[in-house]
């Protein structure tokens, strides 16, 4: 029997759809054997997992990944940073440091369709679970390689997190206020997005696989993604020869287009073309500012930026952040307020997505999650199982995947080659 040959029961869909037992899902039938940890390779396996994959993680005994232990807050024995990348998700706990425990790993690749890891580059191949040595019985498999600064270069061996690519790939060198300390952003925007990054690579890999039944490797670091997400800042540079400073919330190339100051706080106001300035500034009660030579573009505003921006917060600062965003929503003019995460879950918008759903952890009880951004009119994303105990899968995935009977299964449990906790208890 093969790893997940049954489909998951009583999943449900994000609140508001009706759960339809025969709905497939995009990755229906798709298995993903997980050997990632902390963020970018677990949010890519998650979004595979909010699709309809099943997602295998493997994980240390006793530790697990390292994310489950960033905390407080917490829920019960794992930190709500845990909780909120590794939903829909089966867990094994193996020690990969022995040979059994490695035989069991490459037992369960052989019947998967993807691999994602996230070692440094050498572990993987160090415990012959590298590509190479992988496709040689499995030449369909995809697999997928994360990694801090790429798989070879004078940095491969570094160890690397998302705040310091941020801060060699000059993210951080953008961000904050001008003359200010440096400021990272305020989620681990460079592990997102390489996460995002990988789950594309992958879905481009099946996609070809589909065509020619070739597997391939996928390799993504956190640097490369940096370096592909920094967009203007890096055309900035390399074709205009200029480089970016922080500006705040203000934009680069673009202005006004920042937060300004009202009675009760600050609201974001922007004016990205020059229609939309015009409209912006008749509805402040200065329609004369269009007219004006130094603010009738956007270039031109961009110059005069430190002329344009104390008049409209002399203007701004009169009133409730409330009232503006009243005022300038009702004209077409770009407004937002800015809001803390607690007002952020109360906007009536962000309520409208219906994009928070509970899952229910029969040790950890119910607790809400984001789920995914994606709407899709046939195969609509699941919402699907809470994250997992570390181990919680583990005597499942050993006796329905691969075939070990109970007695295989406890001696491995005695010689600490795998560990199981139940889902309760």
């Amino acid at each position: 029997m093969r790893l997940g040959e049954a489909p998951h029961a009583e999943r449900s869909l994000p609140r508001g759809e009706r759960f339809d037992a025969m709905q497939r899902t995009a990755l229906q039938g798709l298995r993903v054997i997980d050997f990632s940890r902390v963020v970018a390779g677990p949010y890519s396996t998650m979004l595979l997992g909010d699709l309809g994959a099943e997602v295998i993680k493997v994980e240390r005994p006793g530790k697990g990944d390292d994310s489950r232990s960033w905390g407080p807050p917490s829920r019960g024995e794992v930190s709500t940073y845990f909780l909120g990348l590794n939903r829909n998700k089966k867990s094994i706990a193996i020690d990969l440091s022995t040979e059994d425990g490695v035989a069991l790993a490459r037992e369960l690749v052989a019947g998967a369709d993807v691999v994602i890891e996230s070692f440094r580059p050498g572990v993987m191949q160090r415990l012959g679970l590298d590509y190479e040595s992988l496709r040689e019985n499995h030449p369909g498999l995809i697999y997928c390689a994360i990694s801090a600064f790429g798989q070879d270069g004078p940095y491969k061996d570094r160890p690397g997190y998302d705040l310091m690519v941020s801060a060699l790939g000059g993210l951080m060198s953008i961000t904050g206020t001008p003359g200010g300390e440096p400021v990272k952003t305020g989620v681990a925007l460079i592990d997102v997005c390489t996460g995002l990054y990988a789950a594309l690579g992958v879905l481009g890999a099946l996609h070809h696989r589909d065509a020619t039944g070739q597997g391939q490797r996928v390799d993504v670091s956190l640097l490369s993604t940096e370096l592909a997400i920094l967009i203007n800042a890096a055309s900035q540079y390399l074709i205009g020869g200029s480089v970016a400073d922080p500006q705040g919330s203000a934009h680069a190339n673009v202005a006004p287009y920042q937060a300004f100051p009202t009675l009760d706080g600050h609201v974001l106001l922007g004016s990205p073309n020059d229609k939309l300035f015009g409209v912006m500034a008749a509805a402040l009660g200065h329609p004369e500012w269009q007219d004006d030579p130094r603010f009738r573009t956007n270039e031109a505003r961009v110059v005069h930026r430190d002329e344009l921006v104390p008049i409209i917060a002399a203007v701004t600062v009169r009133n409730t952040s409330a009232h503006w965003v009243d005022i300038l929503s009702r004209t077409g003019a770009p407004v937002a307020p800015i809001n803390r995460m607690d007002a952020v879950f109360k906007d009536p918008q962000v309520q409208h997505l219906d994009q928070v759903a509970d899952v229910e952890h029969p040790l950890f009880g119910t607790y809400p999650v984001v789920t995914s951004a994606l709407r899709m009119s046939a195969t609509p994303p699941v919402v699907g199982d809470a994250a997992p105990r570390l181990g919680q899968h583990t005597t499942e995935v050993l006796a329905q995947g691969l075939g070990l009977g109970d007695q295989q299964i406890g001696k491995l449990i005695a010689e600490g080659v795998v560990e199981y906790r139940p889902a309760a208890g």
